[in-house]
């Protein structure tokens, strides 16, 4: 049997142990991502033990998760308890489900809608994110890596690469600015005049247990926010919101700033605000635009908010027929 084109057959001990050359496509990706793809499904606190321990190496040597891979690096990968070699731990067919969340691909990268309360990713406490979901029900995918990050609790367009080159250019244009992201999102009070800019820096500070907590402070990094008001309630108004910027919770942290929470934020807002029975925050990624990363073509991705965040607009609507009068 011909050995694997990544792994030479002197690299297959018997004892399952494999030797994984870098080759063009995972030159300066981070090994923890590395190790991800490699041993798809395998939760990302179990990779960073591996590294820690020292049983993953680089050239015989202990590096740091997020060491670059450069070109012929050689990775030892142990096995895994539980985890064939390109096994996954998360069964495809019990995770073909986010495949029904694609919305847009081809042969470069997808989009997904990715659901309220799933995490983009493995960490702190989660086992399984949006990404790892993704790698388990597509086992012969190479190449997937999150562009970008969406909050837990914030639902809507999700960008994802499949190749390393797709990847490095996308990265270019959003820390260019070259990435339009429009939101929607249910603000809490009446809303004066029309579209409002929010300048303000924002501060990123970790707690106790890794958690993230962001405050408006002098000493943070520039954030910039344009609210546009879409539709006027009567102690709320529906806005599309466009991030000119991408600090951690920028939107809920600038809008409870200028005294409009987001609906159901139970980190920023004065107190929780549930109205019409919402069960999760009211944040939805609505639109990505931006020139392909291969082709140059203008892609425009958008989705609608879901049934539970339309009954709620349809409460401030008809707040009657919501009470059951």
């Amino acid at each position: 049997m011909p050995a694997d084109k990544h792994t030479s057959k002197a690299a297959q001990p018997a004892s399952d142990v494999r030797l994984v050359t870098v080759d063009a496509d995972s030159v300066d990706r981070r090994l923890d991502n590395f190790l991800l793809a490699e041993l798809k499904g395998l939760p990302r606190t179990r990779i960073y033990r591996l590294i820690r321990t020292g049983e993953v190496r680089v050239n015989k040597g202990r590096v740091k998760p997020a060491y670059r891979l450069a070109a012929g690096d050689v990775v030892r990968i142990p096995p895994v308890r539980g985890l064939r070699a390109g096994a996954s731990v998360l069964s495809a067919p019990k995770v073909a489900w986010i495949n029904d969340c694609v919305v847009y691909e081809d042969e470069y990268l997808l989009v997904i809608n990715k659901p309220s309360g799933l995490a983009v990713h493995g960490g702190s406490g989660i086992s399984h994110g949006a990404i790892e979901l993704l790698r388990s029900a597509r086992p012969d995918s190479r190449y997937l890596e999150l562009v970008h990050r969406l909050d837990k609790d914030t639902s809507g367009c999700l960008l994802v690469a499949k190749k390393r080159s797709s990847l490095r250019r996308l990265h270019d244009r959003f820390r260019e600015g070259q990435v339009r992201k429009i939101y929607l999102a249910l603000l809490k009070g009446q809303w004066a005049g029309g579209m409002q800019e929010i300048s303000l820096p924002l501060v990123t500070e970790h707690r106790k247990g890794g958690e993230r907590h962001v405050r408006v402070g002098e000493d943070g990094k520039p954030a910039l926010t344009r609210v546009f008001p879409q539709e006027q309630f009567v102690d709320a108004v529906l806005a599309r919101i466009e991030l000119l910027t991408g600090r951690t919770h920028q939107i809920r942290v600038h809008a409870a700033a200028i005294g409009h929470p987001v609906a159901g934020d139970e980190r920023y807002g004065p107190a929780p605000w549930r109205p019409f029975g919402l069960r999760r925050l009211f944040l939805h990624a609505h639109r990505l635009e931006f020139a392909h990363p291969n082709t140059t073509a203008q892609v425009r991705v958008e989705v609608p908010l879901d049934d539970s965040l339309l009954e709620v607009l349809e409460g401030f609507r008809h707040p009657d027929r919501a009470a059951g009068v």
